[in-house]
């Protein structure tokens, strides 16, 4: 198996942070999984290793400046066999829903700030503290996983969709200075995706409303372009075309469809 770069993907525990982490590991490239839950990204990082891969756990809070490093002390150590981190995947998010107007009125917390924090504002200060090294080695991947919310509204997800906005007009900006540099940055969006963030929109839904879970599965699979949820594994093969590739500002759109590995028909390319 060829040695990639070691890679760092963050919301590594689960769902399509989990899935990255692991195509990733397959093709060859030591992963450190990072999320706010160590025991979660320690079960992703077993399985990698019984896989024959070569991974480690961190626990990591993008919105805390002062735990990016701190957190990752240990897997840092562990891994310094492999080098710098040179591919970065920025897939740590949330997603809550409300009135674009009542946001925070009934918690009396800023949901706003709160999406921005993680969604934004921790993927920048992520590729603030680790593309310098990628810049200095003159080589590097950054992906970052936005969504289609980052590209249009949706109602009830106001403060979703800005902090999707704010990334995807972030990382165009950045790919743009990063062009002949050897580092790469590009955007994944997909739409709606069958994983730990869609399960609880759908429990949100059914809260609120008269629909039944298979019900509300549906409508959301009828939402995408494709009318089928996307599968992680779907996501995480575009992260790999982008990580192992030469495109730098480039959108890919996962659009749902057959449910295989992405092509003309399920996925989206264009420049950011």
């Amino acid at each position: 198996m060829t040695q990639l770069p070691l890679t760092l993907v963050t919301g590594a525990g689960r769902g399509i942070g989990a899935a990255i982490a692991m195509r990733l590991a397959r093709a060859g490239a030591p992963v450190i999984c990072a999320a706010r839950s160590l025991e979660a990204c320690t079960e992703v990082a077993d399985a990698i290793v019984a896989d024959g891969g070569h991974a480690y756990p961190a626990h990591l809070d993008v919105t805390d400046p002062d735990n990016i490093r701190a957190g990752l002390v240990d897997a840092l150590g562990d891994a310094r066999a492999h080098g710098p981190i040179l591919w970065l995947v920025n897939n740590a998010g949330i997603a809550e829903t409300a009135p674009f107007l009542r946001h925070g009125r009934a918690s009396g917390v800023d949901i706003y700030d709160k999406h921005m924090r993680v969604n934004f504002h921790g993927a920048r200060r992520m590729i603030e503290e680790f593309a310098p090294a990628m810049l200095e080695a003159k080589r590097g991947r950054i992906v970052n996983i936005a969504s289609s919310a980052g590209l249009q509204g949706y109602p009830y997800a106001a403060a979703y969709v800005a902090s999707k906005h704010a990334l995807v007009g972030y990382s165009r900006s950045a790919a743009r200075e990063l062009a002949k540099s050897g580092v790469t940055l590009n955007l994944v969006c997909p739409h709606y995706v069958e994983s730990p963030m869609t399960d609880g929109t759908v429990t949100r839904i059914v809260e609120k409303t008269a629909k039944t879970p298979e019900e509300t599965r549906a409508f959301l699979a009828a939402q995408n372009p494709g009318g089928t949820l996307i599968s992680p594994e779907e996501v995480a093969e575009v992260v790999w075309r982008f990580a192992s590739g030469q495109e730098n500002g480039v959108i890919a759109e996962l659009l749902g469809g057959k449910g295989r590995v992405p092509d003309a028909e399920t996925v989206r390319f264009y420049e950011a």
